[in-house]
């Protein structure tokens, strides 16, 4: 009895089972291509597809990039090495990297300031990009501009401690009348800065250029992409500032001022850019003094940063007008006046929304620097079709150089991209 009671009691384990692996085609590599490259048929037939475009590209582009030649003076000697096989003549990249990147007639010797101001712009931009650094580096982000532009121009010391000094004077007068008035600050702020600028003018010897440390170099011989990242910095640097303010003067209460600023907006967006370089390279001299010599580069950056701003100004006012009427009620219980309102709640708000437009109007108009090509300035592209092109050496090089551009302006603007997705991650604040 007790034998067959003993054969009927259910066993109870003392140990856990130890867990079973996953099916493989729920785990890794094959995972992932079940559910993104083959989760049904329509999917299956476009990675199919796709995977079939993407062998027939690289079966004719890899053997003309393996076979490339970089050691030639010429397109002929290119082709004669070569001898009827299908490859590329990269040998301009190495001959003529100088003048894509610095022009032709920038100086030789003279290539480690444009390069000295690049590395220090990644100093400057730094704090302001990434928010957690300290705040006192901001200190040597205000002093970069007017660095960078002696490095870049030379000359002498006093035009660039000039020019600081009256940016310095602006801020500390609309700092101290920004409480009582904004317009009285915001004008004698200006007022400020060109008293100190005629001033420093008067006081700067002439010919002091000749004898300065670094020498100087007209803008005219800037080039190559070096002239496409200093417009494209120049002017989106500006342009948001300006944009800011547009957006909040169309919004104003004050007539004169909103219909100042929705003249001003949809008029520059109803213009092509093309159109207002035209006019920055043949008529805005008209409008300065008749004995003054505007620079070339000047009259773009200004008609570029006008072009773009009016853009972000757009783009600014949609992420102002998405912020719920509850945020503004919020500010006037708390007894803030407009400036701290817009300062400490409305704008980082409007800001955080309006960050994807914001960074697509900043990729296009790094792209659209390439137009200042159509008005003899001698960027990237500039350089391309005109000097390099043009030599009998390299006369029906196209591919070759047209690809360096593009890689050049892909690597820039997916940096900008994949910054603002950070940005976007890192201020994701709300409820999800």
């Amino acid at each position: 009895m007790s034998d067959t009671h003993a054969q009927t009691v259910a066993f109870v384990r003392e140990t856990q089972i130890p867990p079973a692996p996953p099916p493989a085609s729920e785990t890794g590599v094959v995972k992932w291509l079940r559910e993104n490259l083959f989760s049904n048929a329509a999917n299956s037939a476009l990675t199919i597809a796709a995977l079939a475009v993407i062998f027939l590209v690289l079966q004719n582009t890899l053997p003309w990039i393996l076979n490339g030649v970089w050691t030639t003076n010429s397109l002929a000697e290119c082709r004669e090495i070569l001898q009827g096989k299908t490859g590329a003549c990269f040998s301009v990249l190495t001959e003529r990297w100088n003048q894509l990147l610095y022009g032709f007639k920038y100086p030789s010797d003279a290539y480690w300031r444009p390069n000295l101001a690049l590395v220090l712009l990644l100093f400057a931009a730094a704090p302001v990009l990434f928010f957690d650094l300290p705040r006192k580096l901001l200190i040597f982000t205000a002093i970069y501009p007017f660095l960078a532009f002696w490095l870049i121009w030379g000359g002498t010391l006093m035009v660039p401690v000039v020019a600081l000094l009256g940016f310095a004077a602006a801020a500390a007068v609309f700092q101290t009348f920004s409480k009582s008035s904004f317009a009285i600050a915001f004008f004698g702020a200006i007022a400020a800065a060109f008293a100190v600028w005629i001033l420093g003018g008067l006081l700067i010897p002439e010919g002091a250029s000749e004898n300065a440390w670094l020498s100087p170099v007209p803008s005219r011989d800037l080039g190559g992409f070096m002239l496409n990242l200093m417009l494209g910095v120049t002017c989106v640097s500006l342009s948001l500032p300006l944009g800011i303010a547009l957006a909040l003067g169309r919004q104003s209460d004050m007539p004169l001022i909103k219909w100042m600023c929705v003249i001003f907006i949809e008029f520059v967006r109803g213009v092509p850019l093309i159109t207002l370089l035209f006019v920055a390279s043949v008529m805005l001299a008209y409008f300065f003094p008749p004995e003054s010599t505007v620079d070339l580069f000047l009259r773009v950056v200004i008609m570029i940063t006008m072009f773009s701003a009016a853009y972000i100004a757009e783009v600014i006012r949609g992420g102002l007008a998405a912020l719920p009427k509850g945020q503004y009620e919020a500010a006037d219980s708390l007894g803030l006046d407009y400036a701290q309102a817009m300062r400490l709640i409305i704008l980082p708000q409007a800001l955080k929304i309006s960050i994807p437009g914001i960074v697509n109007v900043a990729v296009g108009l790094f792209k659209d620097t390439t137009l200042v090509s159509v008005i003899s300035m001698f960027d990237l592209v500039g350089m391309i079709r005109g000097p390099i092109l043009a030599s009998t050496e390299w006369n029906g090089v196209y591919w070759e150089l047209l690809g360096f551009a593009a890689l050049l302006f892909f690597v820039v603007c997916y940096g900008i991209s994949q910054y603002s997705q950070w940005l976007e991650r890192r201020l994701a604040t709300d409820h999800r």
